[in-house]
């Protein structure tokens, strides 16, 4: 179970991850969280980095699709305005917003890459469909609700510790 909690690549900010690494492996997919992963938690909009980025995705040929655990309200204030469609209340780690999101892109679990920050509910999420999850540090902790930080948070910190011994 604990290795479900493990991503096949950790780094400090999507900036950091090698888009065309993960296109040469056949990634055609991204499914990302938003709140600390893409910006911080209380952020309302793509910084110019973000939209920057997302260009440089878009010209390599990812499709992506934004799936959240926050409310409608939230989600689609950040997408619409950058054209991306998105999944709210997403409920992750359950499979049934991952399920949605490879339906909406057309594809299969081995072409899609998950980002997120928490090992709790994107990567686990992730895992748990046989997709290639990334894990990204969160950009912004303070902002961060009570049932990330004192629940999730801790929970990662205990699995972390026993997966060192």
């Amino acid at each position: 179970m604990l290795n479900k909690l493990l991503p096949r690549l950790q780094v400090n900010t999507i900036y950091d991850i090698d888009l065309n690494a993960l296109w040469e492996q056949g990634v055609r997919g991204i499914i990302t969280d938003l709140d600390n992963t893409l910006v911080g938690a209380k952020a309302p909009l793509a910084t110019p980095e973000l939209v920057d980025w997302l260009k440089v995705v878009g010209q390599i040929g990812f499709q992506v699709v934004i799936v959240s655990n926050n409310n409608r309200l939230r989600v689609s204030k950040f997408a619409e305005p950058l054209s991306l469609p998105f999944i709210y209340r997403a409920k992750k780690p359950t499979s049934a917003s991952f399920r949605r999101a490879l339906s909406m892109m057309n594809m299969k679990p081995e072409q899609v890459a998950v980002i997120g920050d928490q090992m709790m509910t994107d990567v686990l999420g992730g895992n748990r469909m046989g997709l290639y999850t990334i894990l990204v540090l969160p950009i912004a902790k303070r902002d961060e609700g009570f049932f990330t930080k004192v629940i999730n948070r801790s929970l990662e910190k205990a699995a972390l510790t026993w997966m060192k011994r």
